[in-house]
Parts: structure tokens; sequence; C-alpha cells
């Protein structure tokens, strides 16, 4: 595993920003990255539009099937990428967009443009799914700080309380409104509507990604707490506007262009947290690249398991993702991590 070293810059500690790539391009990732090449040959191949019995079979191929596969690898990576940041800052392995109410915030910033605006714009719903998302995650980890808890259980729980008031909240106005069709259309995470025109937003996400990179280690010595990270150099409530920051964008733009994804940001770095330990800058780019293997393999089960129908993804996340989550509990309950 890769260590944090500091160095000492200007009287205060600064953790090294210098990438280790060595510890990143090893024989196991490779494969890992062959295996997402597979699935995403697979994923273009896979459909009800027949392509060699029609006539525009390339210009349809261009406008469906690019789109979606490109769509699936970079939400995945976004969604398991927010989970990482997230569980890292908190230090509870429970926690993730879903488990924290952001996605339930981000639901509700959608909702709100939409009755502001009659016909907005991909931007202007992006903008509102960002902000509500910013200040849904503002309002969970000042709750964290405030309130001093005894059992790491307490706090998934009381983000999916949070999420469930927000939910409520939306519903009610969507139902007064009559607004509640472009709520359900976010509430069922599908990339069936994924074509050329709705989906480029999400190369954002690219951009998130190496931001989160090169501040990994100073993330990491912001999730040891307030004094420690203080006492080290860091400005603490800087880098956690910051992430809170990068973990709106990401999960603002997914919401918008596909909608709700549960459980994605738990089940994919619990996974590789469990096979190499909790470095963030050499786990990183395992969790992207396990974050599009999940959705892709996701996504080829919705559109094969009722062909030529198609299952929403966020039905296949969910199912697996509660298992998982019961999972974790039960594997903490074993060696004692929950009182």
């Amino acid at each position: 595993m890769e260590q944090v070293k500091p160095q000492q810059v200007n009287g205060s500690v600064e953790p090294s920003a210098r990438p280790s790539f060595s510890v990143v391009w090893t024989p196991p990732f490779i494969i890992a990255l062959l295996i997402i090449g597979l699935l995403a040959v697979t994923s273009l191949l896979t459909g009800v539009y027949d392509l060699n019995n029609t006539a525009n079979d390339f210009s349809m191929f261009w406008i469906t099937r690019v789109p979606r596969t490109i769509a699936l690898m970079l939400t995945g990576a976004a969604m398991a990428m927010a989970g990482l940041v997230m569980q890292l800052i908190t230090q509870n392995r429970l926690v993730e967009p879903t488990t924290t109410g952001t996605i339930e915030w981000a639901g509700l910033g959608l909702l709100t443009v939409y009755l502001l605006v009659p016909a907005p714009t991909l931007m202007m719903r992006m903008t509102g799914a960002i902000v509500f998302a910013f200040i849904g995650t503002m309002v969970f980890f000042w709750f964290l700080r405030s309130v001093k808890l005894r059992s790491s259980l307490i706090v998934p729980i009381i983000g999916l309380m949070l999420g469930a008031v927000i939910s409520a909240i939306s519903t009610f106005l969507g139902l007064y409104f009559r607004a509640s069709q472009a709520l359900e259309g976010w509430f069922v995470g599908s990339f069936s509507s994924v074509q050329i025109g709705r989906y480029e937003y999400l190369w954002i996400i690219v951009g998130v990604t190496f931001c989160i990179f090169f501040l990994a280690n100073r993330l990491t010595l912001v999730g040891l707490g307030e004094d420690i990270a203080t006492s080290l150099g860091v400005h603490y409530n800087r880098l956690m506007m910051m992430a809170t920051g990068l973990i709106a964008l990401s999960v603002g733009i997914v919401a918008t262009v596909i909608g709700n994804l549960p459980f994605l940001g738990l089940i994919v770095p619990n996974l590789v947290s469990m096979m190499r330990g909790d470095d963030l800058r050499s786990n990183l780019p395992w969790v992207c690249v396990i974050g599009m293997g999940t959705v892709l393999i996701s996504d080829l089960v919705s559109r094969t398991l009722v062909r030529p129908f198609e299952l929403p993804v966020s039905l296949i996340l969910g199912t697996v993702g509660s298992a998982v989550f019961i999972l974790i509990l039960l594997r903490q309950r074993t060696r004692g991590g929950i009182r």
C-alpha cells in the first residue's frame, strides 16, 4: 500500500502530491481494464435494435449504443468515487450518497427547477441538482460534527432518515403542483433514454476524478479529524468544502442525466477496501474501474433478463446493494465494529 509521506513546507506538514503510477499499473489492474473493455464491447453489441438488418445501422450505433456505453462507464466511476470520498472523510464504511440523503436532495433540486421554470434545459436542471446536493451534503456533515455518536451504525440511519424526509417533501410538492411525473422519471434510474446530446455533461466526471486524485493525500488527513488535520497544517474547512463540492458535482450530474442509482457508492469502495486497504490515491483507479464494471454488468442484466423489455438499472443495483449493505453490517458486528 502506498504511504502518505509528509513534507515540511513553511512550517507546516504537507502531504506528498506525487502520484505513484507504479502502484496503479500493476498486472491485476491491467487485467481489470481488459475485462472492462470486454464488457464495453458486449454492451455495444447488446440491444433489441438489429444492426444487421437496417440500412442506417451504423448511424444508430453511434446515436444510441456508443453514448449509452460511455454513460454507463462514467456514471459507474462517478457514484463509486463519490461513495469512496464520503466514506473517507466520515471514517464510516456505511456512508454513500444513498445513505446520506444526498441523492434525495439532488432530486429535490431537480423538482424545484421544474417548478420555477416551465421547460428547463438540461443545464438548468443540472445546476439545481448540484446546488441542492451540495446543501444536503453540508447539512449532513454539519449534523455529524454537532452530535456525538456512539455507534457507526447511527450515521447511515440518520442519513436514511434525512433522505426519507427530503423524499417526502419532494413527493408532496410533486403531487401538489402536479409535477410528480418528472420526479418519477428521476427516481427510476435507467439508461434507456441516453443518446447523443443527452450524456455529454458526464465527461465532467473525468475532471472531477483528476481533482480527487491530486487531493487524495490531503483528503486522507481530513478523514483523521479536524484537530489532527489542522495540527498537520491542512486547511480542514476549505478541504471539506472542496470535497463536498466534488461530491455534489458528481451526484448532481448523474441524477440529472440518469437518475437515482442506489448503493453503488456503498458496494464498490467496500469491496476495494477489503482487497487493498484504505489508501485513497492507490484505490481510486480501482474504485473507478470496478464501478464501471458494476454498472456495465447491471445494465447487461437489465437488458437481457426480460428481453425485449428492459428493467431499470436502479432495480438491479438496489437489490444487490441492499444485500451487500446487510452483509457489511453483519461483518462489522462479528468483528465488534458496531456497539
